[in-house]
């Protein structure tokens, strides 16, 4: 008796896609587990740098170029016609007032004196004469022994004598006068330039010939000019009461040299134009600054800062916390919620490395310095103090000195 078989035949593929139907099924309980949505990885805050803006008073400083003077300019010329014997000083040296500086020839301007001497010793002999004839004139006429016009005439002659006396006297002191002038004498203290006139040249012929110049360059002036606008600008700012005035109500002068650095001594403006140069749109300018060890010498161009006042109530930033972009100044803050905000802000001017900023900005504000290209808005910020202090004005001016 044949029985049939049956032979079980094992399918290959059957436990690959029992693995298949596992995974997918792991995947469908996750995803059951988490609602159905994939997880998403938290950015962490990015940290940053921060300075906490404070509201302080700025001095208004502005700078512009400037041109130095003398304060005193005196030009030394012959005042009497003669030959130049000498030169009495050292050229380029510090004179003082009625210094001899040069020497004319004495000798005619000596006989001349003479001469007037002489002429003034016969006046007064004429003189003495006629006032004895006129004495002996007014008692003969008392008792009658000459007439009226005998009186008349000798006190005609006795007045006219006195009168020649007198211009006699007036031609001495002239002829002094003139000889003391054959010394030349410094007018003024100051430096004395180089010399014009060689010894033995004949001086004050025609005309007073220039022998030298001098200039007192202690203090000395520094010329400039500011425009308009800064002063309708500082006008404005003074009516607002956003600027007081200095102690003294005069603007500050420095100069600044040509390695950048502030000379030793600050002045102070001592004229102001009261016209704007239509060609320019100008107002002249002059401050006078001390120069006891004569570094400042007229002629040069220099630097001017110009410290107008105080501003008050405005705020110190970093230049490099300050970004533009079209619309203008901004900075990145950090929000109560650690958030980055940009706050568009208003600069005035450079404060040293600052700028000034008059607008946009609350006391406290957190403001961040550092890695400015890497925040967003509503970026999450982990805010970190600056390490190095922020400098206010005052510590800048002191660290200066």
């Amino acid at each position: 008796m044949v029985t049939d078989s049956v032979f079980h035949i094992p399918n290959p593929m059957k436990p690959l896609v029992e693995l298949r139907i596992s995974v997918a099924g792991s995947l469908l309980l996750a995803l059951a587990g988490c609602g159905g949505k994939p997880e998403r990885m938290e950015i962490p805050p990015l940290a940053v740098d921060v300075m906490v803006a404070q509201p302080q008073g700025v001095p208004l400083t502005r700078e512009f170029v400037g041109r130095l003077s003398a304060t005193r300019s005196a030009d030394v010329r012959a005042r009497v016609a003669g030959v130049l014997q000498r030169r009495l000083f050292k050229e380029g040296t510090e004179v003082k007032v009625g210094q001899p500086l040069f020497q004319i020839d004495p000798m005619p301007l000596r006989a001349e004196l003479d001469r007037a001497l002489a002429a003034l010793a016969r006046a007064e002999a004429e003189a003495t004469n006629a006032k004895v004839v006129a004495d002996r004139a007014r008692k003969l006429v008392a008792d009658r022994l000459i007439s009226q016009a005998a009186l008349d005439d000798a006190e005609a002659a006795e007045r006219s004598t006195a009168a020649q006396t007198k211009q006699a006297q007036a031609d001495v002191q002239s002829a002094r006068i003139r000889l003391g002038y054959a010394t030349v004498t410094a007018p003024i203290a100051g430096r004395a330039a180089e010399q014009e006139v060689t010894e033995g040249a004949l001086v004050g012929q025609d005309e007073a010939t220039l022998l030298t110049v001098i200039e007192q360059l202690d203090p000395i002036y520094v010329n400039f000019d500011l425009p308009a606008a800064v002063l309708e600008q500082l006008t404005r700012l003074q009516l607002k009461g956003d600027v007081t005035n200095l102690a003294n109500s005069r603007a500050q002068v420095q100069v600044v040299l040509s390695d950048g650095t502030l000379y030793d001594h600050a002045g102070a403006v001592d004229f102001s134009g009261a016209r704007v140069d239509p060609n320019t749109g100008t107002v002249a300018f002059r401050g006078v600054v001390p120069n006891p060890q004569r570094r400042l010498l007229p002629g040069m161009f220099v630097k001017v800062r110009l410290t107008m006042g105080q501003r008050s109530d405005v705020f110190l930033i970093p230049q490099k916390a300050v970004l533009r972009d079209s619309e203008g100044a901004f900075v990145w803050t950090v929000g109560n919620d650690n958030k980055a905000v940009q706050k568009r802000i208003t600069t005035d001017a450079m404060h040293g490395t600052d700028w000034i900023v008059t607008d946009g900005l609350l006391a406290g504000d957190q403001i961040a310095v550092n890695s400015l290209g890497m925040i967003q808005p509503g970026a999450a910020l982990q805010p970190t103090p600056a390490q190095t202090p922020i400098p206010t004005a005052s510590g800048r001016a002191a660290a200066r000195e």
